[in-house]
C-alpha cells in the first residue's frame, strides 16, 4: 500500500531512540525526508548513521536541541521552517511518589511533554494550512485515561496532549489537516528497558521475570501481557502521518496492547 507520504517534509521530536527513533526510520522508508531530533549532537548523529546505514539513499537529517524549552523548539524553527508532517514524540517520564512531585518537576514535565508540541505545531499548522495538507500528532500514552499512582505528573501532562490535539484538531475543521494522538501502552523503548534492566539486577532476578510480574501487578488488564516493541507503536504513527488516513483526525488511537479496559 503506498501511504502517499514520497516527498513529505517530516520532524520527529525526541527520536535518537525508542518510538521516535522506529517512527522515523518507518517514515523514512515510505520516501518521507525525516528530519530527527535529540538533545545532544552526539545522539543525533549516531542516530542518523543508524538510519542511513539500514535505509541506503533516504533523505535523512538531524539537529540536536533541548525541545523541553522555548530556546529549543526556536533554534528547530530556525533551522527546519516548514514541514508536512510533525510527530511530536518528545517525552519524559519517572516513577514518584505524589507528595514528593514539586512545583519545578510539574513545570518541567508541562515543559517537556506539552509545550514542546505546542509551541512546534503553532508554528508548522501555518503552512499546513495555507497548503491544505498536513499531519499533526502527538504521542500521548495510556497513561492519559489510566492516570498511574507512581507518576501522576507523568499521566496530567499525558492528558493534556489530548486535549491539545483535540482542540487544535477542531480549530482545522474542513482542511487537509490533521492531528490526533497516539496512546501507546507499555513498550520496551529506551527508558523502560534500562528501567526493567535496573530492576532485574538489583533484584537477582532475569528481565522476564520482572516484565511478568509487572503485566501481573502494575497492567494486570493487559491483554497483550508484554511489552510492545517501538516498531508496533512506529506502524500506527506511521499510518496517521499517511495520505491515507485523512478521515482520522481529532481521534485519541490506542496501541496500548488491551491495557484500556474500554471499547470506545
Amino acid at each position: 500500500m503506498d501511504l502517499g507520504l514520497k516527498g513529505k517534509r517530516v520532524l520527529v521530536t525526541g527520536s535518537t531512540a525508542g518510538i521516535g527513533l522506529a517512527t522515523a526510520r518507518a517514515l523514512a522508508a515510505e520516501g518521507a525526508s525525516v528530519t530527527v531530533n535529540g538533545r545532544t549532537q552526539a545522539r543525533v548523529d549516531s542516530a542518523v548513521d543508524a538510519l542511513k546505514r539500514g535505509l541506503p539513499g533516504a533523505t535523512i537529517t538531524g539537529i540536536a536541541a533541548d525541545l523541553s524549552h522555548s530556546e529549543g523548539c526556536l533554534a528547530v524553527i530556525g533551522q527546519l521552517s516548514d514541514i508536512d508532517v510533525l510527530v511530536n514524540n518528545l517525552g519524559i517520564f519517572e516513577p514518584k511518589p505524589f507528595e514528593q512531585i514539586s512545583d519545578d518537576d510539574w513545570f518541567r514535565f508541562f515543559e517537556a511533554n506539552v509545550l514542546s508540541g505546542i509551541r512546534l505545531s503553532r508554528h508548522y499548522v501555518h503552512g499546513m494550512r495555507s497548503r491544505n495538507w498536513g499531519r499533526i500528532v502527538f504521542v500521548s500514552s495510556e497513561s492519559a485515561l489510566q492516570i498511574p499512582t507512581e507518576m501522576i505528573h507523568y499521566g496530567v501532562t499525558k492528558t493534556a496532549q489530548l486535549a491539545v490535539a483535540r482542540g487544535l484538531a477542531e480549530t482545522l475543521a474542513g482542511t487537509g489537516v490533521t492531528v490526533n494522538s497516539v496512546l501507546p501502552g507499555p513498550t520496551s523503548s529506551e527508558g523502560v528497558g534500562g528501567f526493567v534492566a535496573d530492576m532485574a539486577a538489583s533484584r537477582g532476578v532475569d528481565i522476564a521475570t520482572v516484565e511478568r510480574e509487572f503485566f501481573a501487578t502494575a497492567r494486570p488488564s493487559s491483554v497483550l501481557q508484554r511489552f510492545s516493541t517501538p516498531d508496533e507503536i512506529a506502524a500506527m504513527i506511521t499510518y496517521v502521518c499517511s495520505a491515507r488516513a485523512s478521515a482520522t483526525t481529532g481521534a485519541a488511537l490506542r496501541v496500548d496492547g488491551g491495557v484500556v479496559r474500554a471499547i470506545a
